[in-house]
């Protein structure tokens, strides 16, 4: 299932495979709702997507932002859960791409070129936030979107 894109030994114009755990994990999280959200880093020595960290389905979005590193990127996914106004329980899944202005060039680069691959092996998300500083992706964003 994994995928060796791109041409080369592993620059960052090279993109990345997916690990096919990482996959797993998100087909639980968005079909039987163990998790709550899943953060995804790239592993350079296997040059694959690795699942980082998973976050429980009673773990709060402020839980999930504390668990994004400062100043480097990664990917991950949010499954929030939202009442319209119609007073219907609604989820819908994101795609975070978190890439800090403090991060290095080199992770930047790296996670900006691997970002679609891994993306199209997610089939299910919503929407897609790029952020860059926290703002970027606050609650009220995600809660505009979904609505």
């Amino acid at each position: 299932m994994a995928f060796r894109g791109g041409v080369g030994g592993g620059n960052a114009s090279s993109g990345m495979g997916v690990a096919e755990h990482s996959v797993n994990t998100f087909l639980e999280l968005q079909r039987k709702k163990v998790h709550r959200y899943v953060i995804f880093k790239i592993d350079e020595k296997k040059k694959e997507v690795v699942v980082e960290k998973t976050g429980g389905p009673a773990e709060s979005y402020d839980d999930f932002t504390a668990s994004l590193p400062e100043n480097d990127c990664r990917y991950a996914v949010f499954d929030f859960d939202f009442v319209t106004s119609e007073n219907c329980q609604k989820s819908k899944i994101f795609f975070i791409a978190w890439s800090p202005s403090v991060a290095r060039i080199r992770p930047k680069m790296l996670y900006a070129t691997s970002k679609d691959r891994f993306r199209r092996e997610l089939q299910g998300i919503h929407y897609e936030i790029q952020a860059t500083d926290p703002t970027e992706m606050d609650l009220e964003v995600l809660r505009d979107r979904a609505n």
